[in-house]
């Protein structure tokens, strides 16, 4: 059976709830394909101002590929239409260029491709009894796409320890918060609260505002410092003529709550 992706809105926060408990919350093609779809459709609605991804159960946040795929040949089928098209190239939102602020928040396991999330979030927090982990060696496969995003983000002894001894000595929440893998250590009963605590804060501010300096953040990543501030020009540029430019302004003189503009995604 395909894996399930559950979605709600509420207040202007989306949630992304990755359930598969049979293989504790591991992504196939189906679940693959909504994530996308998902990704896609938040990027284009307005409503939507930050987002909340997480895992079903209190076991595992996401333990990557579902490896059966692999038995089936799935996975290589899909390889042949090259790294684009493969399925864990589009499951997070960076990878599918939305630019509405995520959270994740880690309740469990976190695995190989589970990892993913994590190298493309902006704001990670994961519950106390949270692991993290790589197995891909260790059932013949590489560890290759989710380390390489992880490496822009926290030291390579940490990434290399994940790959050269992930199946045998995990990670604890500790460890990756001194890593900087994470950002905030909370109990499990207060993980999505927690969550919904800092999304209403996003939710705050200029939706297009906030938008704007995550996609400068993380296509400046794309290039080295001089042509990734040339990209920020670019981004800033394109928002100087935006109307939350002077409304901001003039709500803070006015002492009232500012009427942001709808943000309706951008066009690149």
């Amino acid at each position: 059976m395909p894996g399930t992706v559950h979605y709600e809105v509420a207040d202007r926060i989306a949630t992304i709830t990755l359930d598969n408990p049979k293989a504790r919350n591991a992504f196939d093609y189906e679940m693959s394909l909504e994530l996308k779809r998902l990704w896609q459709e938040i990027e284009a609605d307005p409503e939507v101002r930050c987002v909340i991804v997480t895992g079903a159960g209190d076991k595992a946040f996401c333990t990557g590929w579902d490896i059966s795929s692999n038995v089936t040949g799935e996975a290589q089928e899909f390889a042949q239409h090259g790294r684009k098209a493969a399925p864990y190239n589009n499951i997070t939102a960076v990878q599918n260029q939305c630019w509405t602020p995520v959270i994740t928040a880690v309740n469990g396991m976190c695995n190989g491709g589970g990892l993913h999330f994590l190298a493309d979030t902006d704001i990670a927090i994961a519950a106390d009894g949270a692991t993290f982990f790589d197995t891909h060696c260790a059932n013949g496969l590489a560890a290759v796409v989710e380390m390489v995003g992880l490496a822009r983000r926290i030291p390579l002894d940490a990434v290399f320890r994940l790959i050269y001894l992930g199946a045998v000595e995990r990670m604890s929440a500790e460890d990756a918060l001194r890593v900087g893998l994470i950002g905030e250590i909370v109990p499990a009963e207060r993980l999505m609260d927690r969550a919904r605590e800092i999304a209403e804060i996003v939710c705050r501010w200029s939706p297009t505002s906030v938008a704007r300096s995550k996609k400068a953040v993380w296509t400046s990543l794309d290039h080295g410092l001089d042509e990734g501030l040339e990209v920020t020009h670019e981004i800033l540029d394109e928002h100087t003529g935006h109307p939350d430019m002077i409304e901001g302004p003039t709500a803070f003189f006015e002492k009232r709550e500012p009427n942001w503009a709808p943000y309706t995604g951008e066009e690149d």
